[in-house]
């Protein structure tokens, strides 16, 4: 029964989201093996999302030891909400005030990956466009209505919609930025930073099993040629 209510806690959001959004999910491509990847996602998480959102099933220190962060630049640049790097990555906002400004606590993000997916969350941050009803002066194409500001837009710029008339309804197209086009790529490498490094948060076990797995391929590998020149060896005779 535990079992199944885990489960449900992990696969109904993502149901729920995709089907609220209704558009073609953009491909993250992100990886999991590139350390440099991560440590700028890290940050970017650091500097862009721990000021409402928190990772409290996820330490400091597992954090450095994973992906090659030492604990002087662990305190020196990735922790403002803690003291001791065996922390875990919460913030302090009141969840009453977090509620009263945003309409509703924002989730933790410990193991948002695994319940929206990264192509979902790659598609969501890269589809903030500009919308004046919206409190925060902002929509979303994989979330409409969305309670979040667009908390990466000094990275981006802005982005407004392109609409089109079908079936006697605007429908929107596609998203333009506005501002400078340079900015473009480099938001697309910071979304897949950020993505792969909440990916990695989502289960830190992975990157040893993407590790070990490898290594055991390997060795298998060398056993199966001596398994074959053994075989080999043994039946020479009987032939």
């Amino acid at each position: 029964m535990k079992r199944l209510i885990i489960t449900l806690i992990l696969i109904l959001p993502s149901i729920g989201f995709a089907a609220g959004g209704g558009v073609a999910l953009q491909s993250a491509n992100n990886d999991l093996t590139d350390n440099e990847s991560l440590k700028a996602g890290a940050k970017l998480f650091i500097d862009y999302c721990m000021g409402c959102h928190s990772a409290d099933y996820v330490r400091f220190q597992r954090v450095g030891k994973d992906i090659g962060i030492s604990d002087e630049e662990l305190l020196k640049d990735f922790m403002f909400s803690a003291d001791k790097v065996g922390e875990t990555m919460s913030i302090a906002m009141d969840k009453e005030d977090a509620e009263k400004w945003f309409g509703v606590i924002p989730p933790d993000l410990s193991v948002i990956a695994r319940a929206r997916g990264t192509d979902w969350l790659y598609t969501y941050l890269m589809t903030f466009y500009l919308d004046s009803s919206r409190p925060f002066g902002v929509n979303n194409l994989a979330f409409p209505d969305v309670g979040m500001p667009h908390v990466m837009w000094d990275i981006q710029g802005w982005q407004e919609p392109v609409y089109e008339e079908k079936d006697g309804h605007k429908v929107i197209t596609s998203l333009k930025l506005i501002g400078p086009k340079d900015k473009a790529e480099q938001y697309k490498t910071d979304v897949r930073n950020l993505v792969n490094f909440l990916e990695y948060i989502g289960e830190p076990a992975k990157l040893h099993r993407l590790s070990l797995g490898w290594k055991v391929i390997a060795f298998l590998f060398i056993f199966l040629i001596f398994a074959i020149l053994l075989k080999k060896e043994y039946w020479r005779d009987v032939h």
